[in-house]
């Protein structure tokens, strides 16, 4: 099903049922993962000059001077001959590569602001659109899956930036793809800025085989030049708590009441989402206007929970509110997996569906 299918232009009452997320299985060409390599809907207007940094943390002041610098010295000149080094210091006779580092690496908790930052890198570098690149790390690693290896690295190798939000490595083959490729795009000349919650040389700890981690990381790390971002999760500052579940009743009553809403139970969501590959969930979600939910429950085991993250993140990209029934989001993961190697994601996705709870709160209190 596609967005098309979407019932644009109804009344917001209850002329057509939901949308169910269950229904649908998307099929994205590879030439639209390439496209939509952009920053996402939430982060389309912010600039350098719409981050506000706190007053307590001067470490998010220089983070924005630093990469101000950054993208005045990615002047657009063609990758791979004459160009800038890293910040704009001189410019090269030949077409080799520069020494140093050739990226900026923002590290920092959640919600101090990482992703704003990196897209307004992204809108900042005086390039047009078609030689920038903007995707998750999950979104890169599909990509190459998509196109294949040698494919990846000619199309972004005519790239004047490539952008990676949320570096995370979580198995030895990505470990050793990630690397490889960011190496040959380096070579091409091309200049990389990435966010993450950890260090890069730091980003094996407490995952599986850590050794081979730390040693394909040590590698990638002689890229990046590391800022570290101090501060608090912004959702979180002067906010309420997230707000407590509804009841199934209500869910399924404003679902019915707003324009583009989809209705699901929550197993069954988590059941499809095996069946679809993690690419295809920001497809999966075109022309959705709220996610409803009803009987919400932890998680069963880790390959579901990593696949529920993914799709966190790309509800939260396109500000699309989630209202819900069962328990709060919260307890979506166990002990466990919380203090686990993947920890970061969880609490990443913990994050991002409260705020997309209190965005959602309205549909209730609209629709009563």
């Amino acid at each position: 099903m596609s967005s098309s299918t979407a019932a644009a232009g109804t009344s917001p009452v209850t002329e057509a049922a939901p949308l169910s997320l269950c229904a649908r299985e998307p099929h994205v060409p590879a030439d639209r993962l390439v496209a939509e390599m952009v920053p996402p809907p939430r982060f389309d207007a912010v600039r350098f000059a719409t981050y506000i940094p706190d007053p307590n943390q001067p470490s998010q002041t220089e983070a924005v001077r630093v990469l101000e610098g950054f993208a005045a010295g990615l002047d657009g000149a063609p990758a791979g001959g004459g160009r800038r080094g890293l910040f704009g210091f001189g410019r090269s006779k030949a077409p080799k590569t520069p020494a140093g580092p050739r990226g900026v690496y923002l590290d920092g908790g959640y919600g101090v602001g990482k992703t704003h930052l990196l897209a307004s890198l992204w809108h900042a570098t005086p390039a047009e659109p078609a030689r920038k690149a903007f995707g998750t790390f999950v979104e890169l690693t599909n990509l190459v899956g998509a196109l294949g290896f040698q494919k990846t690295v000619e199309t972004l190798s005519g790239h004047r930036l490539l952008c990676i939000d949320e570096f995370e490595l979580d198995d030895p083959g990505d470990t050793v793809l990630v690397s490889t490729l960011l190496g040959r795009l380096v070579d091409a000349g091309v200049a990389l800025a990435a966010t993450s919650n950890t260090l890069p040389g730091k980003l094996g700890e407490g995952r599986f085989a850590a050794a081979d981690f730390l040693r394909e990381i040590q590698g990638l790390s002689a890229h990046f030049r590391a800022l570290r971002i101090d501060g608090e999760d912004y959702r979180h500052r002067g906010l309420p708590e997230a707000p407590a579940p509804f009841s199934d009743e209500q869910v399924t009553k404003a679902a019915h009441a707003t324009a583009h809403a989809s209705l699901d139970d929550f197993p069954q969501l988590l059941d499809h989402l095996a069946k679809v590959h993690p690419s295809r969930y920001g497809a999966l979600t075109d022309g959705v206007g709220a996610v409803c939910l009803t009987g919400v429950r932890p998680v069963p085991d880790q390959s579901t929970a990593l696949r529920l993250v993914v799709l966190a993140d790309r509800l939260y990209d396109r500000e699309v509110p989630v209202l819900a029934s069962g328990v709060p989001f919260d307890r979506l993961f166990s002990e466990e997996m919380l203090n686990g190697g993947y920890r970061k994601k969880y609490f990443r996705a913990i994050s991002r569906l409260t705020a997309l709870a209190r965005d959602a709160k309205g549909l209730v209190e609209g629709g009563a």
